[in-house]
């Protein structure tokens, strides 16, 4: 006689398409609660917003791993944070985050007594922690200035000697500084700069100069040379530069890198900040208080900023030719 009861199911009855249906509802659950739980705890932090008492952000000497962009060459200590001042985003980039005053210190962000910041200063963050700044009374204005452009000499046997001929048309660059300007009876009376980057790099004036007899062919213009030229410093900060090298046993080769690499990284603006990374100054150094290995005004003096730069390159690429040609090839360094 054929039995009817319904057979009550044990583990090892179940079907392979059983266990996994068992499995995708559990993990299905957990994922609800987790997300729940973050749901609750972003919803707490965004709800403070607290006055504070303005404070210098420059006094931080954290360190951080390198220069570079990525995760994997900034090192895993390396934390990301955004800030977003009157609606306008930066990233901070950073070691040892603990709270919100951290971040600001290690983004050089100062803060005005009326300023509103939410979460509050000492509200612990994360990587998926938004820090908002409002400061009354204040708006963004965006200003382009020029970069002046640099004219490299290139050796040639290719034309006589004592002949020069322009191979290339220098063209300044752009640069794009955003400031938190405060007016009051229609003047300024307070203008920080936000962010401040290199919109389009100035391009060389390239002239070749003549090495070879009167006899030579002229119908090639091309530079027999690898060396990279001699460039000509195109303002004081330059000048500075180029003497230090020389006089450290450097030569115009590793001068005429060094130009073409902070002509692109930062048009030789010392408080230089870029609003995607938060890279800072002539070498746009992560984050800027890195250079404070190299002395303890890096965030005003180009030429301590300077001398950590060519430090960095010598370190990571064996000089600063090295480092030119890595930027060629990666656009970065």
């Amino acid at each position: 006689m054929a039995n009817h009861r319904r057979k009550t199911p044990t583990l090892k009855s179940l079907s392979k398409r059983q266990w996994i249906r068992i499995i995708a509802v559990v993990a299905a659950i957990a994922m609800l609660a987790g997300a729940a739980v973050v749901s609750r705890n972003f919803y707490q932090q965004s709800q403070q917003t607290t006055p504070v008492t303005a404070f210098s952000a420059t006094d931080s000497g954290t360190a951080a791993a390198s220069r570079g962009g990525a995760r994997g060459s900034l090192g895993e200590d390396t934390s990301y944070v955004t800030v977003k001042i009157n609606g306008k985003s930066r990233t901070v980039l950073g070691t040892d985050f603990t709270d919100v005053k951290s971040v600001l210190e290690q983004g050089d962000i100062v803060l005005d007594p009326s300023d509103q910041v939410s979460p509050s200063l000492t509200t612990k963050v994360t990587e998926s922690t938004v820090i908002t700044i409002e400061r009354a009374g204040a708006t963004l204005d965006t200003s382009d200035t020029d970069i002046p452009f640099n004219t490299v000499k290139k050796e040639t046997s290719a034309l006589p000697k004592g002949t020069e001929k322009v191979q290339q048309e220098g063209k300044v660059g752009t640069m794009e500084t955003t400031s938190l300007v405060t007016r009051a009876g229609g003047k300024i009376v307070e203008s920080n700069v936000f962010a401040s980057w290199v919109k389009t790099a100035p391009t060389d004036k390239i002239v070749l100069v003549g090495t070879g007899s009167t006899s030579s062919s002229s119908s090639s213009t091309a530079s027999s040379s690898s060396s990279l030229g001699t460039t000509v410093p195109a303002s004081e900060m330059q000048s500075w530069a180029h003497d230090y090298l020389i006089a450290n046993g450097y030569t115009e080769n590793d001068f005429t890198a060094a130009v073409y690499i902070i002509n692109h990284e930062s048009g030789w603006n010392p408080r230089a900040t870029n609003p995607s990374s938060g890279a800072y100054g002539l070498p746009q150094a992560l984050p800027g208080s890195k250079m404070a290995s190299a002395g303890a005004d890096w965030a005003t003096n180009y030429q301590t900023q300077f001398k950590w730069f060519v430090g960095y390159c010598n370190s990571r690429y064996g000089g600063i030719t090295g480092a030119y040609n890595h930027w060629l090839s990666a656009h970065s360094y």
